[in-house]
């Protein structure tokens, strides 16, 4: 998706892969029952009023990228706590749940925001992750 400043925005996590799957159902229903015209105009339209919906609901669900396909750096914002520290023996990956209550986002103790040694944020949405027993 093109913005009027010529920046490129693309769908990452698991929104990414819910929106290739459809296109992949879409063009076999659409080879399946030979309805590729105007079923192809169809799909295009579902895809669009996805990625809307995904927009509106889940903006932090699009990262930005430069010309060159580079990826650009993210503001920070004024009260972000320093950077958290990287996991360690203290860190309880065992307790982390396998995928976001908030989000659906799959949790993987490389990728998750550790904010204390058995406290740890959703790298998607942010939300601090239920450790388990």
């Amino acid at each position: 998706m093109m913005s009027k400043h010529g920046k490129k925005r693309k769908l990452v996590g698991p929104w990414r892969d819910i929106h290739g799957a459809i296109w992949l159902i879409g063009l076999g229903i659409l080879f399946w029952k030979d309805w590729f015209w105007p079923g192809i105009i169809i799909l295009i339209g579902l895809s669009a009023i996805l990625e809307a919906v995904i927009m509106l609901y889940a903006p932090q669900s699009y990262e930005e990228e430069g010309q060159a396909g580079t990826p650009l750096p993210t503001a920070t914002p004024v009260a972000a706590a320093p950077n958290p520290p990287p996991p360690t023996a203290e860190h309880s990956l065992e307790l982390l749940p396998s995928i976001c209550p908030k989000c659906g986002g799959p949790i993987r103790g490389h990728e998750v925001k550790w904010t204390g040694p058995q406290s740890a944020d959703c790298p998607f949405c942010g939300s601090n992750l239920p450790m388990g027993k």
